[in-house]
């Protein structure tokens, strides 16, 4: 009996929310495919590739896939990132979530040639968010929506980015690359509950780094500036 009801989570059906009517997308460390499982389900115009790099979620991905009878509408493959994309594919759509900014960044780079046909990207990195944020101008694509969502306790980002013909590659400021352009000018509850708990990190932090023998003053430098930046965001509260 094929199943109908996937157990997904509210943190991806909102990631969901953002791909296309139809879409053809990417999902790149795909977790089971629950992702690729609900749109195909809800959207029965969709398609989609389920990537993952390790063979026990590859094997994982697929029962799943064929649990919900979508074997001729998800495609999981074994790979690299988006070394998976092959020659005669043309996925408009991205999504990475669930890893680290750091990692998302480094996957984005690796695989840059390989995106000139994807339309829209959507990121959920569950740290270092600045650096997904950077990849992604450096890729020329402009990043046109930011959202915070609270679940199991922990608040994720998850950040749109579209290809835009004829749009001038953004300049983003370094504070605004921590604090998410959108993010802080709509300045919502979640946001304020972020920083406040992440001011709470990187002071304990930074205290740490000032009474240990062998001091990084660059560190510590950087340290107190981005601690200048979140001051003055809960300031304004």
């Amino acid at each position: 009996m094929i199943e109908k009801h996937v157990p997904i989570s509210k943190r991806l059906k909102t990631i969901a929310s953002f791909l296309s009517k139809g879409s053809y997308f990417l999902d790149i460390g795909s977790d089971h495919a629950y992702l690729p499982c609900y749109v195909c389900l809800n959207d029965l115009e969709a398609r989609a590739i389920a990537g993952e790099v390790n063979e026990g979620p590859y094997q994982t991905s697929k029962q799943t896939v064929s649990k919900y009878g979508l074997s001729e509408r998800i495609d999981v493959r074994l790979g690299d990132g988006l070394d998976i994309i092959g020659e005669n594919d043309t996925p408009f759509e991205l999504v990475i979530a669930g890893m680290g900014g750091t990692l998302i960044k480094q996957i984005l780079e690796k695989g840059r040639l390989k995106q000139t046909e994807i339309k829209r990207i959507i990121l959920q990195p569950n740290i270092d968010e600045r650096d997904a944020r950077v990849a992604l101008l450096h890729l020329g694509y402009t990043i046109t929506d930011e959202q915070l969502i609270k679940e199991n306790g922990h608040i994720y980002e998850i950040i749109i980015a579209d290809l835009l013909k004829n749009k001038k590659v953004e300049k983003w400021t370094d504070k605004e690359l921590l604090l998410g352009k959108q993010l802080k000018k709509e300045n919502g509850p979640l946001f304020i509950e972020k920083w406040q708990l992440e001011r709470q990190v990187r002071t304990r932090i930074l205290n740490q780094m000032k009474r240990a023998k062998k001091r990084n003053n660059e560190k510590i430098a950087r340290f107190e500036l981005e601690l200048s930046w979140i001051e003055e965001v809960l300031d304004d509260v």
